[in-house]
């Protein structure tokens, strides 16, 4: 319920900003935060992220990208490991994968101004919505008011 929501809450703020595209926005460095996903019933996609973009020019110049759990902690290395061990490499490769597409995911969105130009790598589409909704999040900091 909680992910539909959050999806339904991406869904108009990407209606109502015009998915960014002919918005002005400050030269700067913003940083946003997605909606926290509580994972679908396997568990995958829980958590949530935080994106710094600088933009100049109206364009997004450098991006940096991290997801953390829903307790807080950063998702790296050791992301899908149990007691510091991999237990699970099938769970483990996938989670990986996941923190990979998230550093894609910073890379793609240079020189662009909509994240919704960035596509979806597949095993990291939790991810891609996590950094949509927290790009959004930073753009609406940077939008210029009249």
């Amino acid at each position: 319920m909680k992910k539909i929501i959050a999806m339904l809450t991406l869904i108009l703020a990407c209606a109502l900003a015009g998915c960014g595209g002919s918005k002005t926005y400050k030269d700067g460095t913003y940083t946003g935060k997605s909606a926290v996903f509580s994972g679908d019933e396997e568990g995958n996609g829980n958590g949530y992220g935080e994106v710094t973009i600088t933009i100049k020019d109206n364009a997004i110049t450098a991006c940096a990208f991290k997801t953390y759990e829903e307790n807080g902690t950063l998702k790296d290395e050791n992301y899908g490991m149990a007691d510091g061990e991999i237990k699970n490499q099938d769970y483990y490769n996938k989670a990986q994968k996941a923190i990979k597409g998230s550093e894609a995911y910073a890379k793609e969105i240079i020189g662009k101004i909509n994240p919704d130009e960035v596509d979806s790598i597949s095993g990291a589409t939790y991810s891609h919505n996590q950094f949509t909704d927290a790009v959004y999040d930073a753009l609406d900091k940077a939008a210029e008011k009249y």
